[in-house]
């Protein structure tokens, strides 16, 4: 049985102090989600009688397997990895040109944007029902597509993405040799109103900003409308596939 349109009783959400990450927390809580455990370094927001406050580091994989530890005896149905980076704490933000490339920031943005994710499904997968749908997820971005890309630059932030929707292809084919039921996908949530996007608002046409509400209703509607078939597919806030 794939319950495709069933809300999870249980949902975890690792990014939740974001823009996005705590709208998809209040969202979930909203739709009657039971317990929404709420993923942050500091581990004490969002606020809520269904959320569940963990703390996590996205550098660090002990903590991200204590996090899934402590969820064992009741597992998330739905699990939403809402992190990511385009500009770096410092004010790196993504290169122009090859010309501006750096090692160290590659890495960072590489650490963030793809080994995080990859690790968080490491140790979330593995509490996935066998027999019942499940939802993995993880927002990327339409700039990761390689056959989409007709203007170049931005190299770390496309790379990572990219990465990103590889590795959750190969989860898909993996996982689903055993877990029938399940969904593991790619969200490209639009232009959101967050850190993220504001260094690069100021020229984007009008409407094309979307809200954090708006963007979590979007996206929760999107992975509500999914089964196996869509598995190891990116798809946008609109519910299309994003060309790989």
């Amino acid at each position: 049985m794939t319950d495709v349109g069933k809300w999870p009783s249980r949902a975890a959400v690792f990014g939740s102090s974001g823009g996005i990450g705590k709208a998809l927390c209040d969202a979930l809580a909203e739709r009657g989600c039971e317990t929404v455990y709420a993923g942050s370094r500091g581990g004490v927001e969002p606020f809520g009688p269904a959320i569940s406050p963990f703390a996590f580091d996205l550098t660090d994989e002990a903590s991200i397997k204590d996090a899934a530890s402590s969820m064992r005896d009741a597992p998330p149905e739905w699990v939403i990895v809402a992190t990511g980076v385009l500009t770096l704490p410092d004010g790196t933000g993504p290169e122009r040109t090859f010309k501006r490339l750096d090692p160290t920031a590659m890495a960072q943005v590489l650490a963030l944007n793809t080994i995080g994710p990859a690790i968080i499904a490491k140790h979330m997968l593995p509490l996935m029902p066998r027999n019942e749908r499940f939802v993995f997820a993880a927002l990327s971005a339409r700039v990761g597509s390689i056959s989409d890309n007709g203007l170049g630059g931005w190299h770390s932030y496309r790379a990572s993405k990219a990465a990103l929707n590889m590795l959750l292809k190969n989860f898909a084919l993996e996982i689903g040799r055993t877990h029938k039921h399940g969904v593991i996908v790619g969200l490209h949530p639009g232009t959101v109103d967050s850190a993220l996007s504001e260094p690069f608002q100021s020229n984007l046409p009008d409407g094309q900003l979307t809200e954090p509400g708006d963007a979590a209703d979007n996206l929760l509607g999107v992975l509500s409308s999914l089964g196996p078939e869509q598995s190891g597919k990116v798809f946008d806030f609109r519910g299309e596939e994003v060309a790989a």
